[in-house]
């Protein structure tokens, strides 16, 4: 029997209502395809060993302003986290002791390069300075047990820029990929002094004494960080780098004697 107009009517108000449904469904769909990443994000830091503590923290405070944002850190030295951008899923930000420490996983990075906190550095010793060391010139003592950074990690260009500005020739017992590598050295008793920045001390307690290097033989640490080009989340790596400039997060390197970098940032 052919259909009756009320039947044609029906149907077709049927076959409009659904597509009216479907549009939205569509839409919605095309939106959550377009719009970039959705639900919870994890930011993965490659960072310097120095900044352990302090991104600790950072991570709780920027999850405070940013709910859906979580930023899972991991350290080492400066060198092997700058290495490990070519690896697969190497992470989304990376943070090293220096600028030159970017330099290496140039290709790798996006946008500028932000200097985000500075520090100095200081002699440590043993507890109590047993072997009486006053500043730069006596690392150069016979017997003195001595560790660096090595010449290709930040701390180790560092300090040799301070033994320069001193003028003194060390010879070294060994040599560290990190300043945390340098102080665990002297913590465990298998050297006698080494140069570190201040800011690492604090992490070492009552296990390590500190000799003050005088601010014309002094030099600057300047951290530095920048987004992963091909790092997962782009975008939220990117706001995370500029959210480390922020008065909020300066506070945050301040409390842990971290000082506010002079120049371009």
């Amino acid at each position: 029997m052919p259909d009756s107009p009320r039947a044609r009517l029906t149907g077709a108000v049927g076959r409009a209502r659904a597509s009216a449904l479907l549009v939205p469904v569509l839409l919605l769909g095309l939106a959550a395809g377009c719009g970039g990443s959705s639900g919870p994000v994890t930011l993965t830091v490659l960072a310097s060993s120095s900044l352990t503590e302090v991104l600790g923290e950072m991570g709780a405070a920027y999850r405070q302003s940013h709910p859906d944002v979580r930023v899972r850190a991991e350290f080492g030295g400066s060198t092997e986290m700058a290495e490990r951008l070519s690896e697969r899923d190497p992470g989304d930000v990376l943070a090293t002791a220096d600028t030159a420490g970017l330099d290496p996983a140039g290709r790798y990075l996006d946008g500028p390069r932000r200097a985000i906190a500075a520090t100095a550095l200081t002699i440590a010793v043993g507890p109590g300075n047993p072997k009486r060391v006053r500043g730069l010139d006596d690392l150069e003592r016979r017997g003195l047990r001595v560790v660096a950074g090595a010449a290709s990690v930040p701390i180790g260009r560092y300090t040799r820029q301070a033994f320069a500005k001193a003028g003194v020739s060390v010879r070294t017992s060994a040599e560290e990929i990190s300043s945390r590598a340098v102080l665990d050295q002297i913590r465990i008793g298998d050297a006698d002094a080494g140069v570190v920045y201040v800011t690492d001390l604090r992490s070492a307690g009552v296990a390590v004494s500190s000799v003050p290097i005088p601010a014309d033989e002094n030099v600057t640490a300047t951290f530095s960080a920048a987004a992963v080009k091909d790092g997962p989340h782009l975008r939220d790596a990117e706001e995370f780098v500029s959210w480390l400039l922020t008065p909020e997060a300066q506070r945050l390197f301040n409390k842990y004697g971290f000082t506010t970098p002079t120049g371009p940032q």
